[in-house]
């Protein structure tokens, strides 16, 4: 296992996944200066790690994924409003093509939250709570603009107003979460759903997760026209070959991602 950034944040990969763990459990893994950093840096080699085919953040210890913004160093700091690079907010702040998975173990409040809705899918455990509670401390969460494209907005206008945490099965309801599981489970629930994703074609799978983003950015009939661009060089990759090759000699396909 390697270590970032005073071990604030580690890095494994295990059989294509690379997990992502925030690691300051006795502090519910706010978010500090060396959370920060150790996440940009884990994002920069989950980019470049050939090994690693799916991402899935949580955090360390049984009580919380990530508890928020570290609110003392936010005191210390007198931080105003976050610059636009204050935490890698993936496909906005970092491109991050490959699929990310956040495996909640808990609690995942406020800047917590933020990385839960910023991966492409989640898995929960029972023991999970969800909440955007900068209302209860006079901080912004404009972050949360893209929740109305997640869950219903009207589920979404009563999580900013009252700052009140749902738990897991009623996050998946509204459709924020895709799993729960016993929290014994979480971390073989999460690992068995990305070595379904890595073995599957690359370009498939990035071109699957750039088209969904698309349609959430544009009006349907200039999404339809991206995902055309989208999906043109995956139907002219060796791998567009190579899938229904190996389907017809019934064997395994080799991905190339090319």
């Amino acid at each position: 296992m390697s270590n970032l950034h005073d071990d604030a944040v580690t890095y494994e990969v295990v059989n294509g996944a690379a997990w992502v763990t925030l690691n300051r459990p006795d502090a519910r893994n706010a978010i500090n200066s060396a959370i920060r950093a150790g996440l940009f840096e884990a994002v920069d080699r989950f980019n470049s790690d050939g090994e690693a085919k799916v991402m899935i953040l949580t955090g360390a210890g049984d009580a919380a994924f990530c508890a928020g913004g570290d609110l003392k160093e936010m005191a210390e700091q007198r931080l105003g409003p976050p610059p636009p690079d204050f935490i890698p907010y993936f496909g906005r702040t970092v491109a991050v093509d490959k699929p990310t998975i956040a495996a909640v173990n808990g609690v995942a409040y406020a800047g917590g939250f933020l990385m839960a809705q910023m991966c492409d899918l989640v898995v929960a455990a029972e023991n999970a709570r969800f909440a955007v509670t900068e209302v209860k401390v006079g901080r912004g969460s404009p972050w949360a603009a893209p929740l109305p494209w997640l869950i219903p907005p009207r589920v979404a206008m009563q999580l900013l107003m009252t700052g009140d945490p749902i738990d897991a099965v009623r996050a998946r309801e509204v459709g924020l979460v895709n799993e729960v599981v016993p929290a014994a489970q979480l971390r073989e629930a999460a690992q068995e759903l990305a070595e379904r994703i890595a073995a599957n074609a690359p370009l498939s799978v990035a071109a699957s997760k750039a088209m969904v983003y698309a349609s959430a950015d544009r009006g349907w009939h200039d999404a339809l026209d991206e995902a055309d661009r989208i999906w043109e060089p995956v139907y002219l990759s060796a791998d567009a070959q190579e899938g229904p090759r190996a389907f017809r000699e019934k064997r395994p396909p080799q991905w190339q991602g090319r």
